[in-house]
């Protein structure tokens, strides 16, 4: 049963340096018709693939508190009219500090969202500058004291490492400004740059000094050892919580489990097909209008790449893949299937196994792609 959705704004007041996601201009884009195309899809979508309940809903773009007041009423209106969810739905929607005011709080507040995912990056003004973002650090601790002030218990915020000119210190300063915060989760990821962005355009030309792998390491061993001091919780390689504030929209891609995607250029994972959504606006909404789903490429997974998916996406959780989940959902013992592969993993220090579970060690977890390339093609 479906129990997760991601709902895709792809609107910007401003472009980041580094951010390849579906996303347009804010100025000038019919936002008003997107919404209404968003709708009709849900309504369809949930006529061919109905859910007792949702368990986890999640907003992300773009930025989706790029909508007004009047369109984010709107629009978070429609999800509670369309998406049914169970009593303990956990509702999250993306944010960048500052531009999320006090009344744009409330109204998420009102339609029953509870958690909210800032995207702050760094607290140094200067890579602030440097990455493409508009916010500055001030613009961060006001946003999150209006977030609490409005009833907020559940705030995540996101960082990046290894950034342009970024020094070990810089990243030292920004978790330490983060941890003021006082709040309940945090996300923490290297920069990966892709193509189409323009930190990739100025990678091409030489004129993009990152630190490199070794300082990205040891960035990311201080991340770890800055949360575990702090007392939160590593649940998986790049996000960390408090007890019983696990992101249970993450774990449930984590976990290999179905969900909707709705939006232009969104994924979904459902019955065993993978789809993605056309991402131009009016391609997507010429779709919908059409009275068809917006699909724009679609992939029956077979049992052999639903399993290896199972393996590299479990293996992302600290707690690793249960085998006796595993042997429940495939009939196959992944000990006796991956048995040449675990084994040269074991003996590199890589993974180990306890109980019931097969997991990243912390050295591991630095060399994640690694491991999780380990179990592709075995079972073909």
């Amino acid at each position: 049963m479906i129990k997760a959705a991601y709902l895709h704004i792809p609107f910007c007041e401003h472009i980041c340096h580094y951010c390849d996601f579906n996303k347009v201009f804010l100025k000038g884009q019919p936002v008003d018709e997107y919404l209404l195309a968003l709708e009709q899809e849900m309504i369809l979508t949930l006529q061919k693939y109905p859910t007792n309940g949702l368990e986890t809903i999640f907003v992300g773009g773009g930025t989706p508190t790029s909508l007004n007041e009047k369109q984010l009423d709107r629009f978070c209106e429609s999800i509670n009219r369309n998406l049914p969810r169970s009593s303990n739905l956990e509702f999250t929607f993306e944010a960048n500090p500052g531009d999320l005011t006090k009344g744009k709080l409330q109204i998420l507040k009102d339609a029953g969202v509870n958690r909210l995912s800032l995207g702050v990056q760094t607290f140094n003004e200067e890579l602030l500058k440097k990455i493409g973002r508009v916010h500055r650090a001030k613009d961060v601790y006001q946003t999150v004291d209006n977030a609490k002030a409005v009833g907020f218990e559940n705030i995540s915020i996101d960082l990046i490492f290894s950034l342009p000119t970024q020094t070990i210190n810089d990243f030292k300063e920004s978790l330490s400004e983060a941890f003021t915060l006082d709040i309940q989760h945090y996300s923490a990821y290297s920069l990966i740059i892709e193509p189409k962005t323009v930190f990739y355009n100025l990678m091409q030309k030489g004129k993009l000094p990152t630190p490199g792998e070794d300082m990205e390491a040891a960035m990311y061993v201080l991340l770890m050892e800055e949360m575990e001091r702090n007392n939160f919780n590593q649940y998986e390689i790049s996000n960390f919580s408090k007890p019983g504030y696990e992101s249970k929209h993450n774990l449930t891609y984590w976990n290999n489990d179905y969900y909707y995607g709705f939006g232009a250029g969104a994924h979904c994972y459902v019955d065993g097909w993978r789809r993605s959504n056309a991402g131009p606006l009016k391609k997507y909404m010429e779709l919908i209008d059409n009275g068809n789903l917006p699909i724009f490429q679609e992939h029956q997974t077979s049992k052999a790449e639903q399993i290896e998916e199972e393996m590299f996406l479990g293996l992302r959780k600290t707690d690793g893949v249960s085998i006796s989940h595993f042997i429940d959902k495939y009939e196959i013992d992944p000990l006796q299937l991956f048995e040449k592969e675990i084994a040269n993993l074991i003996s590199k220090k890589w993974i180990e196994i306890k109980d019931d579970n097969i997991y990243l060690t912390k050295t591991g977890r630095l060399l994640g792609n690694e491991v999780f390339q380990s179990f592709l093609g075995v079972t073909n």
